[in-house]
């Protein structure tokens, strides 16, 4: 049965709503909806100017109409009065097919058809900064090998535990925060859910984290690599697959390799087959090749892949296989879009368990520091316009995405490509002025 969200408002003292939806680029888009009005915006949506935000509109469009999912419905937990609630964006009484909760949701159907129920989890790294974004907060915060560092993450212990006792009174099931491997950074972690589930608490997640850091004085920033020389923010997808009823991971079969089932395998199959065009996805911005193909790191690892391997429970490759019955994709960034994320890794699986995909020759070599003795394995891309253009060289992937979809989300990011390869550095200056 649907929730009504003007009793939920009632039950809880809300006040207000944050009717949201995430746009192309990832922009979290809102309007901060009073309460006895809820009830109208949950039949009739609250409306948009498409163009405003990343999508690819125009001022001539009719409204957007953002859909509340009152099963997604959140009150915050800093801020009681107010309630966030995710929603699905149409118009004209038709679905916006280029926008990534609706593309998720598409996809999620067309895994259910196969009766298949893709259940993910989230590693979500970010580092706390200073307001101007230009210096780790935590002066203190030094150490050639701060991961763990439980001086460092005591310092910021009102920002964690005030970020997870909200995932703790959300039912989230966090189970545990550290300090990352740069310094000034941090992961925290709560179970794995239905992928329209993750994707939410995910988009919600970078919300809060933001929210909670700029309340303590500080900018949590989920750049993929916002300082150089120290490892970037990663956000490592863990994937199963279960049946319909939620019971019976069929990723799981202890009688193969890993642990792996020979749909599971099938299924790594189609991520393995899709990897370069995944990464215009799951590595969406100019600042993700930092991170992707960074040399060393202070730490000693940069802890991201740079070519398309997988292996067993070895952190140095793209994927890794670490018991029966799921993966972990290696491949996202902070930066990644939490809808597109979900949505990709259905696409490209489906298409896997669809064609029997073979995932190809598993490495259990350390790549960082053997990675040249594989032959014959492909190299991530190196930019962001080779990730676009191995995405468009891929047919069957902008298919499985849905064809509006990739045509807005190709145009946008070539439009983003082409502004900053406009941009004139200091570094060309630096080195090109007296040629």
């Amino acid at each position: 049965m649907t929730q009504d969200l003007a009793a939920f408002a009632s039950k809880n003292n809300i006040k207000y709503f944050m009717v949201t939806y995430t746009d192309l680029f990832g922009g979290q888009r809102a309007k901060l909806v009073p309460a006895q009005a809820i009830a109208g915006m949950q039949k009739d949506g609250a409306g948009f100017a498409g163009f405003a935000t990343w999508l690819d509109l125009t001022p001539a469009h009719p409204d957007m109409l953002a859909m509340p999912d009152p099963a997604s419905v959140i009150q915050l937990p800093w801020k009681p009065e107010v309630a966030w609630v995710a929603s699905n964006c149409v118009m004209e009484d038709q679905e916006v097919a280029q926008a990534p909760r609706n593309v998720l949701n598409k996809l999620v159907a067309e895994a259910a058809e196969m009766g298949l129920r893709v259940k993910t989890g989230v590693e979500a790294e970010f580092f706390l900064l200073t307001p101007d974004g230009a210096q780790i907060s935590d002066s203190l915060d030094t150490a050639e090998k701060p991961c763990y560092d439980q001086q460092a993450v005591m310092r910021r212990y009102d920002v964690i535990a005030e970020i997870c006792d909200a995932m703790l009174e959300m039912g989230w099931n966090p189970y545990q925060n550290d300090h990352e491997d740069a310094n000034g950074q941090f992961e925290m972690n709560w179970d794995f859910d239905d992928a329209l589930a993750t994707a939410d608490k995910h988009s919600f997640f970078k919300f809060m984290t933001r929210s909670i850091a700029e309340k303590h004085g500080l900018r949590a920033t989920f750049m993929p690599k916002p300082i150089i020389g120290l490892t970037g923010n990663g956000c490592h997808a863990h994937i199963s697959v279960w049946d319909m009823a939620g019971k019976t991971n069929v990723f799981a079969d202890k009688s193969k390799e890993l642990g792996l089932s020979d749909k599971g395998r099938a299924f790594l199959g189609g991520i393995m087959k899709h990897a370069s065009a995944l990464a215009a996805i799951t590595n969406p911005t100019v600042n993700s090749y930092k991170r992707i193909n960074a040399p060393r790191t202070v730490s000693g690892a940069t802890w991201a892949p740079n070519s398309i391997t997988w292996t067993g429970n070895n952190r140095t490759h793209m994927v890794r296989v670490p018991g029966p019955g799921r993966f972990e994709l290696r491949l996202p960034d902070g930066a990644v879009n939490p809808y597109l994320l979900q949505a990709v890794i259905i696409a490209a699986g489906l298409d896997g368990v669809r064609t029997n995909a073979d995932p190809g020759k598993r490495w259990d070599i350390d790549m960082y520091k053997d990675g040249h003795k594989v032959k014959g394995a492909p190299k991530l891309p190196l930019n962001l316009l080779d990730a676009l253009r191995a995405y468009d060289r891929d047919p069957s992937l902008k298919s499985a995405m849905g064809d509006e979809f990739s045509a807005a989300f190709l145009k946008l990011k070539h439009q983003e490509w082409n502004s900053y390869a406009s941009h004139l550095t200091a570094w060309e200056k630096d080195n090109t002025l007296d040629i």
